[in-house]
């Protein structure tokens, strides 16, 4: 039976009537759920006067728009729009008329009201802008508004991998809810630039006049021109002028409608505005220098570049992203370097060059693209029930212990399927439990889970029944403690571990029946990690985890020290707690006497010394590897050890010593029999200008085996129906990256 397509809610904290970015994104946020398979009802914030951005979405199949206005659908309604407040009372109204799967906003006071209504919570997708983008502003009472609006969202949607990774970096919570959404470029097919700059120069800027875009200043721009040689017209879409200060309101308005040169065409639908555009030669989007470090993307540069104009504008790290270092046109502060620029435009072949980059840039930011991005997101909404579940009469499923840390995601997972109903018994401690919770659940559920096989598991063994299921997972902790000897195995249906090696370890320490004794991976969110590597990222060596001392972080020393020897811009990146935050490890006398011998190796030797750095503990490993070309294992053993698999995943390259087992989680390509081998291969992928091929088979190789979607459903199917997945393949030892 076919499914009925989701629906979602949109409400931006933005005016119609006006058009700029925000009030765009409406739109074309719309217009992407739409194609992407949505049902959309589009709330308006304002009452109609002018349908240019809304008479489009008309005929847009499956679009619903909402109008509070014309509708009356609230008393008192003022004259600026709705309010945060009413907005929010508004949106949970409608929802509780046709429920949504998801409700996107759009606005930093909305989402903080909308994240503390338990009827929206939870079903947020909040779009991300308006918020401190410098540490200067990020305060503590902003971080824990952040973090409401975090909490209470699906998922945190960022314009830029920057405000993305700025995010994280700042609001735990954000971590692994926020993806990138960047603007959507929709222009009409009879919109396009003729490819060739014509005299005079047809100069363009659309949107709001305010004075940190320079739209002033860029009134003089026919005058400075005609002073070069270049006849000069400057075309200026919009009206909506600033009024943050009354004088400058009133140079702005004489400066439109009595400049010469300037042609002012007023506020324009949205279509007329991207045709007018497309009659001009050169689009600008120069603004003043304090807002170089916008994380924020223009959509107006993209539309320009769409459409098949070259834009002149500010040289900002995120433009060189996305246009590149050597882009041609970029201006510095002053009114004379825009003109310098659009001077130097005017040559046909830098023109063209120009154009060519903007066009390919804008291609990335389609409406194609941005509905694909969405249909990633929307398959978590409503997966589908498994293969021998009835949602009317749901399997039951607990999942006990102490630490769900490593299985939060699995959980999440599982309790989304129609079909399952799952529960969790949170063990206070290892042994401390509610039994009375802990005895109901067992006697209700269908399927047990145990994470640990700690004292959870030999109660929920002691208490199963007959026809119930019970899976213990096993880690590493547990395997050389008391508990295994004391489980009933034969209470036990099956016994999880990560990896093959610990399964033969397992079956042999415990004497237990061999098919009881399953492999199911750790996942690796692929989706999460994979992310645009910094410039020079192959020089970074990253270490996540540095404690107890087994992690051998002197190995990776003798690594960092010997590809220093060659090329100094080789560094070591550590991630981690200090192993003095570990009370159980910083109270054991041969611990601390490792870290203080270690750490005065650092401090004693040069190489080490100036190559070493120490990075705070904390979730934002996707962000943190941005920067890591090569993810180093350099422990005594390890069960699985996720680290090197998420470097692979972000698009680096894992390097691991020959722990026992490690060849039958990672092909042998990327095992090293000692530090020196170690160092030996990673100068070898740089010198040699093979980072990129090995990166790109590691990834492949984690995402095929690891990826947390395929790690999912294996866990759906032993769940559901007891079925073992089939071992990992590895490629041939004999391949090489």
């Amino acid at each position: 039976m076919t499914k009925p397509p989701l629906r979602a809610l949109v409400y931006g904290d933005v005016d119609l009537n006006i058009i700029d970015g925000s009030a765009v994104w409406a739109q074309s946020m719309t217009q992407a759920l739409a194609a992407a398979g949505c049902e959309v009802t589009l709330l308006l914030k304002a009452a109609v006067q002018t349908d240019r951005l809304v008479a489009p979405l008309s005929s847009v199949p499956g679009v619903t728009l909402r109008k509070p206005y014309e509708e009356q659908l609230l008393p008192d309604l003022g004259t600026r729009g709705l309010t945060p407040d009413q907005a929010v009372e508004l949106m949970a109204r409608l929802d509780g008329e046709s429920h949504f799967d998801l409700v996107v906003v759009r606005g930093l006071r909305l989402a903080t009201l909308a994240a503390h209504n338990e009827t929206l919570a939870g079903r947020l997708w909040t779009y991300l802008t308006d918020v401190p983008q410098n540490v200067a502003e990020l305060n503590s009472a902003a971080v824990s508004e952040l973090t409401d609006i975090a909490v209470a969202s699906r998922f945190l949607l960022c314009q830029t991998e920057e405000l993305r990774g700025f995010l994280e970096s700042s609001v735990p919570a954000a971590c692994g809810k926020s993806v990138l959404f960047p603007p959507v470029v929709v222009v009409p097919d009879d919109a396009r630039g003729t490819g060739t700059p014509s005299e005079p120069l047809r100069l363009v800027y659309t949107g709001k006049f305010a004075p940190r875009w320079n739209t002033l200043e860029m009134t003089q721009l026919p005058e400075v021109l005609e002073e070069r040689g270049v006849p000069a017209e400057m075309h200026m879409i919009g009206d909506k002028v600033h009024r943050d200060s009354a004088d400058w309101a009133k140079r702005m308005s004489r400066a439109l409608e009595g400049t010469d040169g300037v042609v002012w065409h007023g506020g324009q639908p949205r279509a007329e505005a991207l045709r007018l555009s497309a009659g001009c030669d050169i689009g600008l989007s120069w603004r003043a220098p304090e807002m170089d470090a916008s994380l924020e993307l223009s959509t107006k540069v993209l539309e320009m570049g769409a459409i098949g104009l070259p834009v002149v504008l500010n040289h900002t790290p995120m433009h060189e992203e996305l246009l590149g270092s050597d882009y041609p046109l970029y201006a510095g502060e002053d009114l004379d370097s825009v003109a310098n620029t659009i001077v130097l435009a005017s040559d046909p072949e830098v023109y063209a060059e120009a154009a060519r980059r903007c066009g390919a840039a804008a291609a990335r930011f389609s409406l194609e693209r941005a509905a694909e991005r969405l249909r990633g997101c929307l398959r978590d909404v409503r997966p589908a029930a498994p293969a021998g579940t009835d949602p009317q009469r749901p399997l039951k499923v607990v999942i006990a212990g102490h630490d769900l840390k490593f299985f939060t995601r699995l959980g999440e997972h599982l309790k989304s399927l129609p079909g399952l109903d799952v529960r969790f018994d949170e063990w206070e401690s290892l042994r401390a439990h509610d039994q009375y919770r802990s005895k109901e659940l067992a006697g209700w559920a269908d399927v047990v889970i145990c994470e640990w096989c700690g004292p959870n598991a030999l109660f929920y063994a002691k208490n199963k029944r007959a026809d119930q299921r019970l899976v213990v997972r096993l880690h590493r902790f547990e395997l050389y403690a008391e508990w295994p000897r004391k489980l009933d195995i034969e209470k036990v249906d099956a016994v999880v571990c990560v990896s093959p090696y610990y399964a033969d370890l397992t079956r042999e320490l415990a004497g237990w029946p061999a098919d009881k004794v399953v492999v199911l991976p750790n996942w690796v969110d692929v989706e999460q990690l994979r992310r645009p590597k910094l410039a020079g990222a192959e020089f970074t060596l990253g270490m996540i985890g540095i404690a107890p001392s087994r992690k051998r972080l002197d190995r990776g020393l003798d690594v960092i020290a010997e590809l220093r020897r060659r090329d100094p811009r080789y560094t070591l990146a550590v991630k981690s707690k200090q192993p003095w935050d570990y009370w159980w490890i910083w109270n054991r006398p041969e611990e601390r006497e490792y870290y203080e011998r270690t750490y005065r190796m650092i401090h004693r030797n040069d190489l080490l010394a100036e190559g070493v750095v120490f990075d705070p503990f904390g979730p934002d490993v996707a962000n943190w590897l941005r920067r890591i070309g090569f993810a180093l294992s350099t422990s005594d053993d390890e069960s699985f050890h996720l680290a090197p698999a998420e470097g692979a995943a972000s698009g680096g390259v894992p390097a691991v010593l020959n722990w026992p087992g490690a060849d039958t989680i990672y092909s042998r390509r990327w095992l090293h029999e000692d530090p020196g081998a170690m160092a030996d291969a990673i100068h070898s992928i740089v010198s040699e200008g093979r980072f990129d091929a090995a990166r790109a088979a590691a990834q492949a190789e984690i995402t095929e085996n690891y990826a947390l979607e395929k790690v999912c459903r294996m866990w759906t199917d032993l769940v559901v129906s007891g079925t073992v997945p089939e071992p990992v393949s590895l490629p041939d030892s004999a391949v090489t990256a």
